[in-house]
């Protein structure tokens, strides 16, 4: 341990299989999570250690927490401190897993045998387990550790099940009151926003794994109140917190659970260490062009503002591409240099042929918009009856024009991904067709 840590280090709050969290001497409102070499499975069964592994774990996790940070979602991070260990806001924690699901694996394909492992779910499926240890909880002997649990609002309890075992045939074998689990004032309101936020969480990680070619497919987060009382997606989010597929493999902590080789194991994580050093979010912008100065792009501004919540600006040009042809593509040009990755939308007044002739001199994404198409609809011809290699879309509705870009540019953006695809699942309906 190098010297400039151990002057920080000051009392040790709790240690675990794969890292210990230490009160920072100066700060006590902070703390160091110090990896550990060690690697676990089956609540402990199974034990071994890795050299490298904790400096592999942080800089995984430093890799994913500034990604969310980046994302606007609350972390329990500040900084990356050294090799394998980092500083974060002192949280008291909740006794929760909250797991995230786009396809069955691992104790999902337990409770439910009649999936099939890899069963696709259109809408994130969200399960909470307790955290327990020794088989108790309180004065209460428990059939096992870490069970599912189902929070029933309206008659204030907690019902606890196997996790392992299927859910259809299977009856709690613990009900409790909420009283006997939540620990925070108005814990109860927290169910919600941590499941919100954890499907965020997974919708942005979703992409960003996406962006590298490989498949996210659950992943385990945990949440912690700061000395605020703000809640905070806290812990770690490492190769052990989630399922990844590369090339339908996993790239994570299943192949030590299924009893791979060591060296596999190790080269797993040393590959999941530098894609993530690849994680980011991209300069993007919509241009909005208009043919006159005239013309009032203020909707339009305001709907890119409120449909990517903030996230992606605008810029306004004002150019007549019938009238100042010369100018109008070398603005296009100069914009459309200034941030690569963007799109056009040409609200156009008059003969909407504007849009048509962008998108023939440019290499980026057109979406023309009749702005008087009720008025006069048979200009919208002009934007459709195209020649060739002038490939420009059209949009009537405003807002669908504007959802269409910002559609295009969450291709590339994981932050404006997660904001775009929680609208869509919440209209989303998971459909499994059971076995006969």
């Amino acid at each position: 341990m190098h010297d400039d840590l151990t002057a920080l280090l000051g009392r040790t709050i709790s240690e675990g299989k794969t890292k210990r969290i230490i009160e920072k001497k100066d700060d006590l409102t902070r703390v160091i999570l110090l990896a550990k070499d060690d690697i676990t499975a089956g609540d402990g069964a199974k034990h071994d250690v890795i050299p490298d592994k904790g400096r592999i774990a942080t800089q995984t996790a430093c890799n994913v927490f500034r990604l969310l940070k980046d994302c606007k979602i609350p972390v329990a991070f500040d900084a990356q401190g050294g090799p394998d260990w980092f500083i974060a806001p002192k949280c008291q924690m909740l006794p929760y897993e909250v797991v995230t699901r786009r396809e069955a694996h691992g104790s999902f394909l337990k409770r439910a045998p009649h999936l099939a492992k890899g069963q696709l779910f259109p809408r994130l499926i969200v399960e909470f387990f307790l955290k327990t240890k020794d088989r108790r909880w309180q004065q209460h002997e428990l059939t096992c550790d870490d069970p599912y649990m189902i929070w029933d609002e309206a008659a204030a309890t907690i019902s606890l099940y196997h996790p392992a075992k299927p859910f259809a045939t299977q009856q709690p074998f613990l009900v409790m009151a909420e009283s006997e689990v939540f620990t925070q004032p108005g814990e109860s309101e927290l169910f919600v926003e941590m499941s919100r936020r954890a499907r965020q969480t997974f919708l942005v990680l979703e992409k960003a794994w996406q962006l590298l070619g490989r498949k996210l497919v659950d992943m385990k987060v945990e949440f912690g109140i700061d000395p605020s009382g703000h809640l905070l997606l806290a812990d770690v989010i490492d190769n052990d917190s989630w399922r990844v597929l590369e090339d339908g493999a996993y790239i994570d902590k299943q192949i030590y659970r299924d009893g791979g080789e060591l060296s596999d194991v190790v080269r797993s994580y040393q590959l999941v260490e530098r894609l993530t050093a690849r994680f980011g979010l991209p300069q993007q912008r919509v241009i909005l062009w208009a043919g006159s100065p005239k013309d009032d792009l203020n909707g339009l501004a305001e709907a890119v503002e409120r449909l990517s919540e903030g996230q992606i600006p605008t810029v306004a040009m004002a150019c007549s591409v019938h009238k100042e042809p010369v100018r109008s593509l070398l603005e296009l040009a100069r914009l459309t240099q200034e941030v690569p990755d963007c799109v056009v939308l040409a609200c156009i007044g008059m003969s909407n042929g504007a849009g048509p002739t962008l998108s023939a001199a440019t290499s980026v994404p057109v979406i023309t918009l009749p702005a008087q198409y009720e008025s006069f609809p048979d200009d919208v011809w002009s934007s459709l009856r195209t020649p060739s290699n002038v490939p420009v879309m059209t949009v009537l509705n405003p807002t669908n024009a504007v959802l269409a870009a910002l559609g295009i540019l969450a291709l590339h953006n994981p932050q404006l991904h997660a904001c775009l695809r929680s609208a869509i699942e919440e209209r989303s309906t998971n459909v499994v067709v059971l076995e006969n």
